[in-house]
């Protein structure tokens, strides 16, 4: 996502050239999920390429596959099935590549299609380099609840409850044995420090050229005495099974006080 001046010449001089016909715009008609896999085959698919990205940003692999699991519906949603978008990034001014329209905020919204997931989790690093998320770089590499508030601090997401449901995402599933401190304090500052520059250099193109991602508007609801999946179901227009999958539930019992994934 990051974008330069150079790259942004390019797009504007050369593109007719390079693209004489326009890439192939899909569409999505709906939004029924597939369970096709479970939080646990998410997490086997992609923990190494969160660590990779960890490694190279510091965004903890736990956050990033807590968002991953969160906002692509274990992978079973339609934009991670059909665009290998698995962050809900939506297109700009500079993306050149195959689209897709899918009904999100307004009809008809783009969003990056992408060539493999990978492709996918690279780009939400990215997107993340930017001013309003800079603080976040400073933290441990490993330091998940500071990562999981900061992200709703900055404004990521708009439900107050963001931050808690990545960490009981997080805890549920041990995401944590996935991140890793850094090796020594010099480790840490030089990777602050890269980072923090490639932000600050940044900073003005994604200003003119990169419209900000609409925060997630994530409908999440505390289950309360009486409430059962069909009950909750009925309340917010989303299916039982879908309710399921979205929040990695096998059979019906529901607990006091859990919190549930209830928008796709």
């Amino acid at each position: 996502m990051s974008v330069s001046c150079t790259a942004k010449r390019i797009v504007a001089v050369n593109k007719p050239v390079a693209r004489k016909a326009p890439q192939k715009v899909l569409v999505i008609k709906g939004n029924k999920l597939e369970n096709n896999y479970t939080a646990s085959d998410y997490i086997e698919r992609y923990k190494d390429i969160a660590i990779d990205e960890m490694k190279k940003s510091g965004i903890p692999a736990s956050i990033t596959l807590a968002q991953g699991l969160l906002e692509s519906g274990n992978g079973n949603g339609e934009l991670a099935r059909q665009a290998n978008n698995h962050f809900g990034i939506k297109c700009n001014t500079t993306w050149t590549g195959p689209t897709i329209l899918k009904d999100d905020d307004a009809k008809g919204e783009c969003f990056r299609v992408y060539n493999d997931p990978e492709e996918s989790y690279r780009d939400h690093s990215e997107f993340l380099k930017r001013q309003r998320y800079a603080f976040l770089f400073e933290l441990n590499r490993d330091d998940y609840k500071g990562w999981a508030n900061g992200l709703k601090q900055a404004g990521y997401a708009t439900n107050p409850r963001y931050a808690e449901l990545l960490i009981g995402i997080i805890e549920r599933y041990d995401l944590t044995q996935y991140d890793r401190a850094e090796s020594n304090t010099i480790a840490k500052v030089n990777r602050e420090e890269k980072i923090l520059q490639e932000i600050s250099k940044e900073a003005y193109v994604k200003q003119q050229v990169e419209p900000e991602k609409a925060p997630v508007a994530m409908k999440i609801y505390e289950v309360k005495q009486g409430d059962t999946l069909f009950s909750i179901s009925r309340r917010f227009g989303i299916s039982v099974d879908d309710m399921k999958i979205l929040n990695s539930i096998q059979g019906t019992d529901l607990k006091l006080g859990q919190l549930l994934l209830v928008s796709k």
